[in-house]
């Protein structure tokens, strides 16, 4: 969530015992757990006030799409995606392999192709 990694906790729990001491971290723990749950459910609520505020117009409004990155990715690759995933109706392959045509030398006997200096 926060991109921390093991090192980072457990310098976090170091640090926290130090300060708090052995007596009062499982307060100080149980305190922090509480807020974050308060934090999370004022949020939740501040999302449902917001949809319900709008309207059943944008019952399906998602703040995780005003990223420009999800925009493209759910509006514009829509039909990119349908391709992709077969979708589309496809021509059927054909069957007969391809011959490409012979090449013909019109240069006679013994003449010099023609050579530009520029081009090499």
């Amino acid at each position: 969530m926060f991109g921390l990694g093991w090192a980072e906790i457990g310098a976090l729990i170091v640090i926290a015992l130090l300060v708090f001491g052995p007596d009062r971290l499982p307060q100080a723990a149980a305190q922090a757990g509480r807020t974050l749950r308060n934090l999370r459910r004022m949020a939740n609520s501040a999302r449902e006030d917001l949809r319900s505020g709008l309207g059943p117009e944008f019952s399906n409004f998602d703040p995780a799409d005003l990223n420009p990155r999800t925009f493209v990715r759910k509006h514009l690759l829509d039909d990119i995606e349908e391709d992709w995933n077969g979708k589309r109706e496809l021509e059927p392959a054909t069957t007969t392999p391809y011959v490409p045509e012979p090449v013909v030398d019109e240069l006679g006997y013994g003449e010099i192709p023609p050579y530009d200096r520029e081009a090499t």
